[in-house]
């Protein structure tokens, strides 16, 4: 009677553990499914906002007059984006769909890529050239304002959609620095302005402190947004050089001490702190992060 117990109970404890196994390999299944159907559903975006920038550049060489390198260059600079946006999706996206949020910053990276391949070339009338980017950066940049907002609606937000959004921010800035100083509204100084973001990001090797956690900070946001609304004025043809050089000087200033007051609060972060009474369930010591964290300088959206 006894063995028959024992044997009784064998026999469930191997059933219960073939169930968890079996919850285990249905869940695994379920996540292997919806990180391909994410795959699908962001490589048909890709795809249509590859077409989307072959028509956009080829309307753009008939009226600009533009080379024919403009179009690879584009193609070259949104090929970029994309493999980035590949490699970044399956790990800091948990959904199966890529979303609208994220089509709308695919679409300013179009856009940006499209106004990057404009550096370098020559500028048959660059009045009117000026005027159409002036125009087609200004309803990029108010088309930031919505992805964030669209995010949470759809209940789609994500640490990728907030990485993408601020990255292109940041590819976005160094484009209108470089087409700034093409226009011949500055010196090769405003280029510190957009190299500012990636500095940082190249000094975070050396130094691993750099990488810390940084509170949500709407100084932050509004130096980002004014870096960019500021560099589209100075583009205007009716703004002079004298001008658009103060006006980019003072915001490249505000830059660099959003910059210093982040590099300063992650410094301080960084040095050990005396030990504070143990919240519930803390290690006597233990210091919390920050729930949301950013790059230095560039606003956090979503």
């Amino acid at each position: 009677m006894g063995h028959d117990g024992a044997g009784h109970l064998t026999v469930r404890v191997d059933e219960a553990g073939q169930a968890r196994h079996g919850a285990a390999d249905a869940a695994g299944a379920g996540v292997g499914a919806g990180a391909a159907a994410l795959r699908r559903d962001a490589a048909r975006e890709l795809a249509i906002g590859a077409a989307l920038l072959v028509v956009a550049g080829l309307v753009a060489m008939a009226l600009a007059g533009f080379s024919a390198a403009y179009l690879p260059k584009a193609l070259g600079w949104y090929a970029l984006g994309a493999v980035l946006v590949w490699r970044a999706l399956p790990g800091s996206h948990p959904h199966v769909r890529f979303g609208a949020a994220n089509r709308v910053t695919l679409v300013r990276l179009g856009v940006g890529a499209l106004l990057a391949a404009i550096v370098g070339e020559a500028l048959p009338r660059p009045e009117p050239i000026a005027w159409a980017i002036v125009v087609i950066a200004t309803l990029s940049a108010v088309a930031d304002a919505f992805d964030g907002p669209l995010a949470r609606r759809s209940g789609l937000a994500s640490g990728f959609g907030a990485r993408f959004d601020m990255e292109t921010d940041a590819a976005y800035t160094l484009v209108l620095c470089a087409l700034v100083l093409q226009f011949d509204k500055a010196g090769p100084w405003v280029l510190a302005a957009g190299l500012m973001r990636y500095a940082f990001v190249a000094a975070a090797v050396p130094w691993p402190w750099l990488n810390g956690p940084l509170a949500p900070s709407w100084r932050r946001k509004a130096v980002c947004v004014g870096q960019i609304t500021v560099l589209i004025v100075c583009l205007g043809p009716i703004v002079s050089r004298e001008l658009a050089s103060a006006l980019a000087a003072v915001t490249l200033l505000a830059l660099a001490a959003s910059f210093a007051v982040d590099v300063r609060a992650l410094a301080r972060a960084r040095r050990p702190s005396r030990p504070f009474p143990a919240a519930d369930g803390a290690a006597p010591g233990a210091v919390t992060a920050h729930p949301a964290g950013g790059s230095a300088g560039v606003k956090e959206t979503r």
